[in-house]
């Protein structure tokens, strides 16, 4: 099945995995509003909407950039009839927009932790919300959280209570919407790497460049994205799922080739949890976690 003509309102889509996310479906022919902030380039991070915008016209998609804050209510509600009324609809909603900051709870100041919960947690019901009205319109709509499986071991929290609280906000997300808009025929699911994915946020605030070399590229989350995509709507919601673990079930046997230096071991994300091990012929190094 391809993405072409389809619709995606994608936030934090100006890079990292939001944009590999709107490129992997702009290769089908896809439309993409991009819903983000930066509009200026930014001294440490590569890409705004507008150069977002044009590598998907560029991969073959058609591209509208937005300027989106999606704490601001009116923001996000302006920016999904902006691409409604551009392509005719929504077909997919991606809950990229994440902020994050590893810090316990005595370091955790309140801006700080209102900051990520605005973002992560409302964000996300924000957008969604906004989004709905539309998707029950498509012929096959979707809803996919960046967020990950609800497994509520206290390690996943212990060091970082504030960020995981955010987090995992989004994933309750996926909980309670895709049982209340089953019969609307919406899938709501939430995707999470297994290993650090390289992105500008592992680079400059979590591991530098050593850490960069312990990651996936983001073509492993774009790829398993695309393979949700297309999955009927009506009969795949409501799933929490590991982008590796996933993709093996898709048939995928390859998973050298999302490594940025085969030869170093792979940085293990937080949240997944023991349940799930990696797929047959995986192996992920016993390194320090990096979250996504």
């Amino acid at each position: 099945m391809s993405l072409s003509g389809r619709t995606l309102f994608v936030t934090g889509a100006s890079r990292g995995i939001g944009l590999a996310i709107a490129l992997r479906a702009a290769r089908d022919g896809a439309n993409v509003a991009i819903a983000a902030k930066t509009a200026e380039p930014h001294p440490k991070l590569p890409g705004t909407i507008y150069t977002a915008a044009e590598e998907i016209e560029a991969a073959g998609g058609k591209a509208l950039p937005l300027i989106v804050d999606v704490r601001d209510e009116a923001s996000v509600v302006a920016a999904v009839e902006q691409a409604v009324q551009r392509f005719g609809g929504i077909d997919i909603c991606v809950n990229n927009a994440s902020a994050i900051s590893l810090t316990g709870t005595l370091a955790t100041d309140m801006k700080r932790y209102d900051l990520m919960n605005q973002v992560n947690a409302r964000g996300t019901f924000l957008t969604s919300k906004a989004c709905i009205p539309h998707l029950k319109a498509s012929a096959n709509p979707h809803v996919l959280m960046l967020s990950p499986p609800l497994d509520m071991n206290p390690k996943w929290f212990a060091g970082h209570t504030a960020y995981s609280m955010a987090k995992f906000g989004m994933s309750m997300c996926v909980l309670g919407m895709s049982a209340e808009f089953k019969a609307d025929g919406i899938a709501f699911n939430a995707l999470w790497p297994r290993t650090g994915i390289a992105t500008a946020a592992i680079r400059n605030a979590l591991a530098g460049d050593e850490g960069m070399r312990r990651c996936r590229t983001v073509e492993i989350m774009a790829d398993a994205a695309h393979a949700i995509f297309e999955k009927p709507a009506r009969e795949f919601t409501g799933n929490f799922l590991i982008d590796d673990t996933f993709l093996y079930g898709e048939g995928v046997r390859d998973f050298e080739r999302y490594r940025v230096d085969p030869t170093m071991p792979l940085m293990p994300d937080f949240f997944v949890p023991d349940s799930i091990p990696p797929p047959p012929g995986v192996k992920i190094g016993d390194g320090s976690l990096a979250p996504a």
